[in-house]
């Protein structure tokens, strides 16, 4: 019989990390909803404009809420900010897109990860077929019998 070392263990003991799907963000991979860049935030530059659109279409926004899209227009005015000269923002802007996922390290820290399955269906969806390829091919079927 092996020599045990240390106290026994409880046996009414509650294991507290036992379900790993706690706090698990499952996203479905495609394109959010997105919402038009507002005209009031008076953005200049293109690189302001194309990260607002970049983010608007996220798959991370399929769940924002209001405050989420206040939250990115706050950002993108960053974004413009450091994309006419300042900076000294950068490190400002990354500590605001990681709270939302912006890379693989970020998403792994928040439990986020995108369905596969629909990932790939949308990937690998192939074109419906048009009515006319449609009744060729049963034409073709119904005559070779």
């Amino acid at each position: 019989m092996p020599v045990r070392r240390g106290p026994a263990p409880n046996p009414n003991s509650v294991r507290r990390n036992k379900d790993h799907a706690l706090g698990e963000h499952r996203l479905t991979g495609g394109a959010g909803a997105g919402r038009e860049l507002p005209k009031a935030l008076g953005i200049s530059t293109s690189g302001a404009k194309r990260f607002w659109k970049t983010w608007a279409s996220a798959p991370q926004t399929e769940g924002w809420m209001d405050t989420d899209w206040a939250e990115l227009e706050i950002v993108t005015k960053l974004v413009d900010a450091f994309y006419l000269g300042d900076m000294k923002l950068a490190g400002e802007i990354r500590q605001r897109v990681g709270k939302w996922g912006a890379t693989t390290e970020d998403r792994a820290r928040l439990r986020m990860s995108f369905d596969k399955q629909v990932e790939e269906e949308a990937t690998c969806a192939p074109e419906p077929a048009s009515p006319t390829d449609m009744d060729a091919e049963l034409y073709k079927l119904l005559s070779e019998g």
